[in-house]
């Protein structure tokens, strides 16, 4: 059982094939993870047979192909309520037993995946390493020397070491990034939100996130697909657009990613070379890198433990620390100990300087498909954290800490191993909604880089064959939109961005339309016969503007799809027939600018 691939294909395969049932596989898991938890203490409640049944016999007597993650074995972190299991979030005077499932296990329940067990994190959620625990510390599943990475620590676990497909945990400051990164797994820290927070114990309510680790970004797209879903019990839930569903994750080509120009490695001599080999290796598939200022980005993160958020932490352990200190380990009681102090008057200045660091964070992004940075800027070893709990620990969260503060989306990918065998990795992030998009790029990624997966397994040699999609359009122009003419300026009153200058598929012919108000009007028809190529510009326009302006387009003029000289198919203006009574063929001209210029 140690060596079974316990990724969704492989086990779905496996259920299909007869190979193995899920009460076998699952009762399998279980003895291996227990044999696995005096080393690791990655589980702080391991279901018994008695406990894991009702989900099995739920499956009893229905194919491998009635639910989408039929006997699909999972774990999740011991802040996130199952049903009659305590949730403890590591400190045991805290525990309660919950009635209901959280939301999101409630999904995965119903959708055939199996709890497997409760796994051991940094109490309260408060850490970035995994040694911050009564159950025990976590230790990374490759070298002893080396944490697992927290606070999700236990769950990066079960899926590194082999006993669940895959695990959730949580995500305030990087939990769900840096013990991925650590750990040889992809870690999706979706946009706030996105998935359902109810019946998890908050670190910080306003910022919190339940994240996937899993093998593979495709996994984790999959898994992101069929949960993303409005919550009416969280009070934070947000509606997923619509272009962030399954079919937005997909192949990657000609994007701008964002490196920060101030890269921050903390004085290791292996990391800038496993960057550099990322950074080239998102070149190889077609990105354009671009450096960025960092400086905002650092400073927002500085905002999590130096600000007022430390106060929304207390609001959880608070009262547990006041009545009973000793209940609360003391590198908690000492992270918190400043909070009580805070005032209204605190709380509103950081807010004020947050929103001032987003706009210029938010700016840079504008620009931009992602941006790509270390996971952490080094690894921190178990005997640093014993001699320094606090330093070695904010270190782990130099690229983590602003993500939700800035209400962005991230996930952490593997991209190599250090000489020692320590896995490293990156992550890539993005603007609220870009999910999918970020889950593509790494899955493109990864594969380029061909990181052996967890167990030594290779990622399969098929990519995706769709394109993927974020939260911009591209949007193909001929005529008036053009840069700097006419009807530019409605684009760029929409935040649109010139992203190409290039020409049509030859299979085009161009007419100057008769009528059409003051502004002259092209209009392109496709003629595979007889076309010639004309020039179009490729402007990139956000997806929340794109209704008002196919509202502003005038018939005969409409938006369909044109082929580009390259063989993309992109969104542009195409005119309908009727519309060519009176007009006038400018094919020869090869394009409308060249067409007003005629006479000059």
């Amino acid at each position: 059982m140690a060596s079974f691939d316990l990724r969704l294909p492989a086990v779905r395969a496996a259920y299909r094939e007869g190979r193995v049932t899920p009460r076998a596989l699952l009762g399998a898991l279980r003895e291996r993870a227990a044999a696995l938890n005096p080393d690791y203490h990655l589980f702080i409640h391991l279901l018994s047979d008695a406990e894991i049944e009702p989900y099995l016999a739920a499956l009893d007597g229905r194919d491998a192909d009635s639910l989408p993650l039929y006997g699909v074995p999972f774990a999740l972190k011991d802040n996130i309520d199952l049903a009659g299991i305590p949730t403890t979030a590591a400190c045991p005077a805290f525990a309660y037993t919950p009635q209901e499932s959280a939301t999101l296990v409630a999904q995965l329940i119903a959708l055939g995946a199996v709890p497997i067990g409760k796994t051991n994190l940094d109490q309260f959620a408060t850490g970035l390493n995994g040694t911050r625990s009564p159950y025990g510390k976590c230790r990374n599943s490759v070298h002893a020397a080396y944490p697992s990475g927290g606070s999700s620590a236990g769950s990066s676990l079960a899926v590194a070491l082999g006993v669940a497909s895959f695990a959730l945990g949580t995500d305030t400051a990087g939990s769900g990034r840096v013990p991925a990164a650590l750990n040889n797994l992809v870690g999706t820290k979706g946009t706030k939100g996105l998935l359902s927070t109810a019946g998890v114990v908050p670190a910080c309510r306003t910022l919190d996130c339940v994240t996937y680790f899993t093998a593979t970004a495709s996994e984790a797209s999959e898994l992101l697909a069929l949960t993303a879903r409005h919550d009416p019990a969280d009070a934070y839930s947000r509606v997923n657009p619509q272009w962030n569903d399954a079919t937005a994750f997909g192949a990657v080509t000609r994007f701008r990613f964002g490196v920060p120009r101030q890269l921050e490695f903390a004085g290791c001599d292996e990391s800038p070379a496993l960057f550099a080999q990322a950074r080239a290796a998102l070149e190889g598939i077609g990105g354009e890198a671009v450096e960025i200022d960092f400086a905002p980005f650092v400073e927002a993160a500085r905002l999590l433990y130096e600000g007022p958020w430390v106060a929304e932490r207390y609001s959880v352990a608070g009262a547990l620390m006041e009545s009973q200190p000793d209940a609360v380990l003391p590198v908690i009681r000492d992270v918190l100990a400043k909070a009580p102090g805070t005032t209204a008057v605190d709380a509103f200045r950081a807010q004020y300087r947050l929103q001032a660091l987003k706009q210029r964070c938010d700016a840079v992004l504008a620009e931009l498909d992602c941006v790509l940075t270390p996971s952490i800027p080094r690894a921190v070893t178990l005997d640093e954290l014993e001699r320094d709990p606090i330093g070695p620990n904010s270190l782990l969260g130099y690229y983590t800490n602003f993500m939700n503060l800035l209400d962005y989306a991230a996930v952490a990918t593997p991209a190599g191993f250090m000489r020692n065998g320590l896995p490293w990795g990156v992550t890539l992030f993005g603007r609220g909604f870009t999910d999918q998009y970020l889950l593509s790029v790494a899955d493109a990624l990864h594969r380029k880089l061909n990181v052996p997966l967890i167990g030594g397994a290779r990622q399969d040699v098929n990519a995706p064959s769709n394109a993927a999609r974020h939260d911009r359009m591209k949007l193909v122009v001929c005529g008036a939109h053009l840069q700097g003419l006419a009807l530019n300026g409605q684009l760029i009153a929409r935040g649109a961005r010139l992203v190409e200058k290039t020409a049509s598929a030859p299979s085009y012919r161009l007419y100057a339309l008769a009528g059409g108000g003051t502004t002259q009007r092209p209009g392109m028809m496709r003629d595979a016969a007889n076309g010639a190529a004309i020039e179009v510009e490729v402007w990139e326009l956000p997806a929340s503007e794109a209704g008002s302006f196919l509202a502003g387009i005038p018939a005969p003029l409409a938006l369909g799809k044109v082929e580009l000289a390259d063989g993309r198919w992109e969104t542009g203006f195409v005119c309908e027939a009727y519309g060519l009574e009176g007009a006038v063929d400018i094919t020869q001209y090869g394009g409308w600018r060249a067409w007003l210029q005629r006479a000059a």
